[in-house]
């Protein structure tokens, strides 16, 4: 039996639909905006979080209820029934992505409702255990500044780090950081188009990268030429994120996989998530939790999939107060311990 298998005949009732959208400032200096959704039948509330990055897309959104989810189905017959619902009715979203990370919203909010309306939990569907989950702290550092990764460590000497290299690292930045023997994973941005935050091949780049950080996980490079020789002999290291949607995007990269970032968002639906997972586990291809600045149930949905398939990994899934602009006084260490007392998709947790 597959993992989707053992969800999609949960009965499900869904009588009406809520939305909120949240906004806030973020340490990457932008401000992030989010809805989350909500199914609702009787007592009972199921919410999953829509990440999409254009705030354009949620004020686009009319007052709910929009869409009539109304009904009695098993969850997959749910998840079919999104097939035929657009899920952006005022406007095309400004990316196409962004369909997944709705879609998704929506999905796993039927998930949380299904799982409370059968009172049981994923774990136990699963026949998964729920593990304390290690994280890392992500952070941008403009100009090449370590300033964030400095003040992080004061607060928390214990902390970890994914990191974003740019060009505009100097000798001294990347010495620094390497002596603190805390970078885990680096995102080298290179399978992004349109976004801000986009790099193209970058060989000098990529070489300090490789010989500066010899045990951390490198993601997301772009390939050229040019490059292509020192990824090759670095392959057993590389990590797939941006271009990851399902399976086939997996089957797909210039490199034998070995990492996978899994940010449940960009797969859509359950199912797809789902047999990723199971792929790179028959596939021996190691996976980690990535998180994209949510501001409600979507943490906590990143860090419950993090702790039943890959608690160990360098999971981008640390508490929402990582993420404030200015680094905290005081900050929850690595890991996360599981709720004691889980309902539907929740993770509970202070930040």
């Amino acid at each position: 039996m597959t993992l989707y298998d053992r969800v999609a005949d949960l009965p499900l009732t869904v009588e009406t639909e809520e939305r909120t959208s949240r906004r806030r400032e973020t340490s990457n200096g932008s401000t992030r905006v989010t809805s989350t959704f909500v199914l609702l039948a009787g007592d009972e509330f199921g919410a999953g979080e829509d990440v999409t990055y254009e705030a354009v897309d949620h004020e686009a959104l009319p007052d709910p209820p929009v869409f009539d989810f109304a009904g009695e189905y098993t969850f997959d017959e749910f998840s079919r029934s999104l097939d035929d619902v657009d899920l952006f009715p005022t406007k095309p979203p400004e990316r196409e992505i962004s369909r997944n990370y709705r879609r998704w919203a929506v999905e796993s909010a039927a998930l949380d409702l299904a799982l409370k309306q059968n009172d049981a939990t994923l774990a136990s569907l699963l026949d998964r255990e729920r593990s304390p989950v290690r994280f890392v702290a992500s952070a941008r550092l403009p100009d090449g500044d370590p300033a964030r990764v400095e003040e992080t460590l004061a607060v928390n000497p214990e902390c970890e780090f994914k990191l974003d290299p740019t060009a505009e690292w100097t000798e001294e930045t990347f010495a620094m950081l390497a002596e603190t023997g805390a970078v885990r994973a680096l995102d080298l941005k290179g399978q992004y188009e349109g976004t801000e935050v986009d790099q193209p091949a970058d060989p000098a780049l990529y070489r300090r990268v490789f010989e500066s950080f010899p045990d951390a996980v490198v993601e997301d490079p772009a390939v050229s030429e040019d490059v292509r020789d020192l990824l090759a002999a670095n392959a057993d290291r590389l990590s797939w994120d941006a271009p990851i949607h399902g399976v086939d995007d997996l089957r797909g990269r210039p490199f034998e996989p070995t990492w996978c970032n899994v940010k449940p968002s960009r797969f859509g639906t359950v199912r797809s998530l789902f047999e990723t997972i199971e792929y790179c586990e028959d596939h021996d291809i190691d996976m980690y939790g990535g998180g994209q600045f949510e501001l409600c149930v979507g943490r906590g949905h990143v860090q419950l999939l993090a702790s039943l398939f890959y608690p160990d990994g360098p999971n981008d899934v640390a508490p929402r107060s990582y993420n404030e602009p200015e680094v905290r006084s005081e900050l929850r260490g690595s890991p996360l311990e599981p709720p004691e007392d889980p309902v539907g998709m929740e993770w509970k947790q202070l930040e």
